[in-house]
């Protein structure tokens, strides 16, 4: 064991033959780090004991403390795994190959990598809640001593900090560790605005603290008065809040007032609200400046009453009022009484949330697509900025800031959340877009048959809501890409004189073996243009040899209700009526231009890049159509024209106007109609207004860049 080291000043908490662990594990991460020095020239040693004493801090168990102290050997020398769990246990090696970085593996950029890393860490986490704790431990004592480290290194580490492992630390509770990381970040990122505030603090420190402990005494007096046993403490706002603040309201050092603020601990819940009373008696509160966060504890398990209260001296005064089970909640969070070390009936309330949220993260990981999108899904329910709301049965549930009801439906069950229609807010039907504020009531209408809609990705927060959201779309995609490329298909077997009822397992078997994909994956490739239907085709019926075309293909029917996988072009903005072909396009399925359109016009002798479409005969929808309306420059005359529009029957859905001289004005709609008849009609009773010069359908944007004269 390296000199000098006495475990039980380290973790006096541990037994002897706990302590005989720690020893041995020391002495192994001491052997395996041999020669190895750290950027300012250290052993290397000095960084997993210093990490190890931090956890000794919040009192972990021996296994934490020797996985900490073994928690580089896997990277950084070469013992492997199998050799931890024959020295010191498979839980061990567990919690030592969570912390692990894969530096090993190839990423494709460094983004993925680190968000790679954060994966791993956060699903080890979501298993075993003391991977996390060592990490966090880990980044601590990295930050303290970042000075070795480049400009370069400093700036990388420190937002990566604040961005993730601070937020963590808010997140599972540890308080104290949250603010320390926030200050070192703010130090390493902006140097010279860390000192400069914190010479202006040091400097303005003696005249506050007169003040400080003027009120203190009054307080004190007022408590003791009302018989409220309490412990009345002072406290400085971290530097990096203050920054913040500084940022947030756009003030200078001298206009933040309430860089000092008060905590009272009291010995039960109902002296919290005794002692909010007596201090309210004292000094006038601030109206909303109010929360109990014991009635309505955050997301963390952190519970206290805050109040903010006109000062003698006209500053603001912060107070938080908490009992002493409180305070160390507030400070050590989980840490205070790790998960894993009870049944779950003996969780408080705290541990709970935080088991429900780490076990999110799994549900997360299930619907994301790769590690990046993961990171981006969980760093919104990092941040604890948050609203509470209310089933409809009374239920209490914490919501990011800016959350809608389509993130209340998703946090009460995905199947809720995949079938949603609507929602009731306070008893009135609201767009599911709707924001909810602090206790707003919220009831979501469901329907078996409805499914997530693409627009809700661009309002959902929470990343369970967008997680789900994407894996549904990526579900139906798929589904309409297979539909689409068994219809190509046919298309193109019927061509080369074969029929797809003929096509059978003993056909498709060869192609599946080959390509090492299924059948429906190969399916959903044709739709989306990854593979071309001939083609396929041909590997199909090749045991027949070259098949001559026997027949023309029979026409794929449009109906434009076809999904994601059939999309009409923007460029023409095809309508019933038009004649059309369609653009097998890779990655994008089947687009359907009309026969004219000049975006297609070079495919049209390439009979293998577009497929026979014709419209279906049994359409009941609404289309979007351009048109351009010159008419005189006349007041009402947008009024006059919309209503023309209305009165035919047809929606407008989009309009805006240009002037083309003093007496004319060029109006440009998108409107829906039903199809090429009713837009001929829909013109026709367009001219008919007196104040319309002409009318014409534009092809190519509503910019009009080509136009056609219906």
């Amino acid at each position: 064991m390296p000199a000098n080291v006495d475990v039980h000043d380290i973790a006096p908490y541990l037994k002897e033959d706990e302590a005989e662990a720690f020893r041995r594990a020391l002495d192994f991460s001491a052997e395996a780090h041999s020669g190895q020095f750290r950027k300012g020239g250290d052993p290397y040693i000095t960084h997993p004991l210093a990490v190890t004493t931090i956890l000794a801090s919040w009192r972990m168990d021996i296994q934490t403390l020797v996985a900490a102290l073994l928690h580089d050997v896997m990277e950084d020398t070469g013992v492997t795994r199998t050799q931890l769990t024959s020295h010191f246990g498979a839980s061990v090696a567990d919690l030592v190959d969570g912390v692990t970085k894969l530096d090993k593996l190839h990423f494709e950029n460094k983004a993925q990598a680190q968000a790679e890393n954060f994966r791993k860490m956060l699903l080890a986490m979501a298993r075993d809640i003391r991977v996390v704790l060592i990490k966090l431990a880990d980044r601590l004592h990295n930050m303290r001593t970042l000075a070795a480290m480049s400009d370069e290194q400093k700036q990388r580490i420190a937002t990566e900090t604040l961005d993730i492992y601070a937020p963590i630390a808010n997140r599972l509770g540890l308080n104290a560790l949250y603010h320390e990381l926030q200050d070192l970040c703010f130090q390493n990122l902006h140097p010279t605005r860390f000192r400069v505030l914190d010479k202006a603090i040091t400097a303005s420190r003696g005249d506050r603290m007169e003040v400080i402990d003027k009120i203190r005494d009054s307080v004190v007096a007022k408590l003791k008065e009302c018989r409220i046993e309490a412990e009345v403490s002072g406290r400085e706002k971290h530097l990096y809040s203050i920054y913040r603040k500084m940022q947030e309201k756009h003030l200078a050092f001298t206009e933040v007032f309430d860089i000092y603020g008060f905590r009272v601990i009291v010995n039960d819940i109902p002296s919290c609200y005794l002692a909010l009373g007596a201090l309210h008696s004292l000094f006038k509160p601030i109206p909303g400046k109010f929360k109990d966060y014991i009635a309505i504890s955050k997301a963390n398990g952190y519970q206290s009453l805050h109040t903010t209260l006109f000062g003698p001296f006209g500053a603001p005064v912060e107070v938080q009022i908490r009992t002493q089970e409180m305070h160390r909640l507030a400070d050590a969070g989980v840490a205070s009484h790790w998960l894993y070390k009870t049944g779950e009936s003996r969780l408080s309330e705290a541990q709970k949330k935080t088991h429900q949220w780490l076990q999110s993260l799994l549900d997360i990981q299930a619907d994301s697509r790769d590690s990046v999108e993961f990171l981006e899904h969980i760093k919104v329910d990092l941040f604890p900025d948050e609203v509470y709301v209310f089933t409809p049965k009374g239920a209490i549930m914490a919501m990011p800031r800016r959350a809608t009801a389509v993130d209340f439906a998703y946090s009460v069950h995905t199947d809720i959340g995949n079938h949603c229609v609507a929602t009731k807010i306070n008893g009135e039907y609201m767009p599911l877009s709707t924001p909810l504020k602090n206790g707003d009531r919220v009831e979501i209408v469901t329907s078996e048959s409805a499914r997530p809609n693409p627009t809700w990705i661009h309002f959902a927060v929470t990343g369970k809501a967008r997680a789900h959201i994407r894996a549904a779309l990526k579900h139906v995609h798929l589904n309409e890409s297979v539909a689409l490329g068994r219809q190509l298909l046919g298309q193109a077997l019927r061509a080369l004189g074969g029929h797809p009822e003929d096509i059978d397992a003993a056909r498709w078997e060869p192609l599946l073996k080959e390509s090492g994909r299924s059948q429906d994956d190969i399916l959903a490739d044709i739709g989306l243009g990854k593979r071309l239907g001939v083609v396929v085709a041909r590997q199909l019926l090749a045991k027949d040899g070259d098949a001559a075309l026997k027949r023309a293909p029979g026409p794929m029917y449009i109906r434009g209700a076809e999904g994601v996988a059939v999309r009409l072009a923007k460029c023409c903005r095809p309508i019933p009526g038009d004649p059309i072909l369609g653009q097998i396009k890779k990655e994008q399925g089947l687009i359907i231009h009309t026969h004219d359109c000049p975006q297609v016009a070079h495919y049209r002798d390439d009979p293998d890049k577009w497929v026979d479409v014709e419209w279906a005969s049994d359409i009941d929808k609404a289309f979007d159509v351009n048109i351009k309306i010159t008419a005189v420059n006349r007041r009402g005359v947008l009024a006059k024209v919309a209503s023309g529009i209305s009165a035919e029957g047809s929606n407008i859905d989009d309009v805006h106007m240009e002037e083309e001289s003093d007496n004319y004005t060029n109006l440009y709609f998108t409107v829906q109609v039903q199809n090429h008849v009713h837009l001929g009609r829909l013109i026709r009773a367009l001219r008919g207004l007196e104040e319309v010069v002409r009318v014409s359908r534009l092809k190519g944007g509503s910019e009009g860049r080509q136009r056609n004269i219906v």
